[in-house]
């Protein structure tokens, strides 16, 4: 339990060095213990032997003794080369970013965190918008806050969907392609019927393509517009999610359609070293057409910095003289959830360690 204390612990400080780091525009760095293998001796002995009574007679006095010893062995990898471009240079991708919605997380928060924009499709003879999450670019930012402010006032009434879009999708053969033997091997795999016309053959089958976020039920969908809406999603890089929020169901009297541009990890720790004094944040309130929302903070996740060790803060580390810790707050914890999402996103990226060619630190205590 202790080891695993401190491992969770050591994390934790990475994260919040690497802030720093971003902070003072320094290079980012992650160390990953990768294995710990520790051994324990027990010893326990016991007898009896001779008292000390001078000349009064003899007597037997037990002896009893005890020892244990720990010979804990660390292995520490250095993230670096392919490891550390899959890890914190690669997009966190929608499958990630909707695992962690689906597990409870405010969605504005979770986007205010890894979206980097906010992209409007192309209308008629028009362009397509970017909106940026980015407080230098004031205009850009505030909108970009209000579309993730109503998603989470539709999440708050419970009629926000993250589904992946389920579609029957067919092909029609011609009956001369189809030998007995080649029906028997396709049917495991897809349902086949005969068209109308009797001389096809034609295959179904369903489909599960990529996810959208919207204020309806997928399900409802026809197949058409199913297949209609994963060929928009499909144009799309596998680090931009889909969003579809319409008129006629809950919150569509501000209507969203276009794609969040995910982040990666490093970009997430870069806007949030930026956001403590480079590129400060700033309090956007929500569209008219948005109900109350539970939750508008101004920071997407606060980090204090100061001369002393601050109060009310289980970690903290130091950094160029200065002590960095995650923002103490009262009532609903939003900087802790922030930054235990923050280190979600990490471990979610964990892949084999250690490699071969990569320089390793053992440790032995």
């Amino acid at each position: 339990m202790s080891y695993d204390r401190v491992t969770s612990d050591l994390l934790s400080q990475q994260l919040l060095l690497n802030i720093a780091r971003a902070r003072h525009h320094q290079p980012i760095h992650f160390t990953a213990v990768s294995n710990i293998a520790a051994t324990f001796d027990f010893r326990f002995n016991a007898g009896a032997g001779p008292a000390m009574t001078g000349s009064s007679g003899g007597m037997l006095v037990p002896t009893i003794g005890g020892s244990v010893a720990e010979n804990p062995t660390i292995t520490i990898v250095p993230i670096e080369g392919e490891e550390f471009t899959k890890r914190l240079l690669t997009p966190i991708k929608e499958s990630m970013l909707t695992l962690l919605i689906e597990q409870g997380a405010d969605v504005d928060l979770v986007l205010r965190l890894i979206a980097g924009e906010f992209r409007s499709p192309k209308q008629k003879g028009s362009h397509e918008v970017v909106y940026h999450n980015r407080p230098n670019d004031p205009k850009d930012y505030a909108y970009f806050r209000r579309i993730v402010l109503h998603l989470s006032s539709i999440q708050d009434r419970n009629a926000l969907y993250i589904e992946p879009l389920r579609f029957e999708q067919h092909w029609d053969f011609p009956l001369t392609q189809f030998t007995p033997e080649t029906l028997a091997t396709v049917g495991k795999d897809y349902d086949v019927v005969l068209t109308p016309d009797g001389r096809h053959y034609r295959l179904s089958k369903i489909v599960s393509g990529r996810v959208v976020m919207s204020n309806y039920d997928p399900k409802t969908l026809s197949n058409n517009e199913k297949m209609r809406l994963n060929e928009w999603a499909e144009v799309s890089p596998d680090n931009e999610l889909i969003v579809d929020i319409r008129k006629e169901y809950t919150g569509g009297d501000f209507p969203i359609e276009g794609n969040f541009h995910l982040r990666s990890l490093a970009n997430v720790i870069d806007f949030i070293g930026k956001s403590m004094t480079e590129e400060p944040e700033f309090q956007v309130a929500p569209d008219a057409r948005t109900p109350k929302t539970t939750e508008n903070p101004t920071k997407t996740l606060e980090i204090i910095e100061s001369e002393d060790y601050p109060d009310d803060t289980d970690i903290a580390i130091k950094l160029n003289g200065l002590y960095y810790a995650v923002g103490p707050e009262h009532g609903y914890q939003w900087n802790r959830e922030a930054f235990t999402l923050l280190h979600q996103m990490f471990q979610m990226t964990v892949t084999e360690l250690p490699r071969a060619g990569i320089p390793s630190l053992t440790i032995a205590k």
